[in-house]
């Protein structure tokens, strides 16, 4: 495998979780989030990703949208968390504990026991 293609599997798997955490600070606007991510150059991306991601979100309410006026152009839509996506992300933030854990403990002792 290559290395673009690991980093490529590694950051869809966690975009999501980003994303969540992101809209659970506050509503945020899509444009907004590309831009919080590009603060960020691992997780950067394009709209083009973004909202294919938020559309299924969404779709298995874990996120909800509503329009905003903008003081600086037409309305946007803003994305919130549901209950179920409050819920998703408190038991996706549990497993990324336990997973970074996991992988710090394997290099601080080289993948020795103990």
């Amino acid at each position: 495998m290559e290395m673009s293609e690991w980093t490529s599997q590694v950051r869809r798997g966690l975009l999501e979780f980003c994303i969540l955490q992101l809209i659970d600070k506050e509503p945020r606007y899509g444009y907004e989030l590309v831009t919080l991510l590009d603060r960020w150059e691992p997780l950067a991306v394009t709209e083009g990703t973004l909202y294919p991601l938020l559309r299924r979100l969404q779709k298995e309410d874990y996120i909800r949208s509503f329009w905003k006026e903008s003081e600086s152009g037409p309305p946007r839509k803003y994305y919130s968390l549901t209950e179920a996506g409050t819920a998703l992300l408190l038991a996706m933030s549990a497993e990324w504990d336990k997973i970074s854990g996991a992988i710090r403990q394997i290099q601080a002792s080289g993948g020795e026991n103990g």
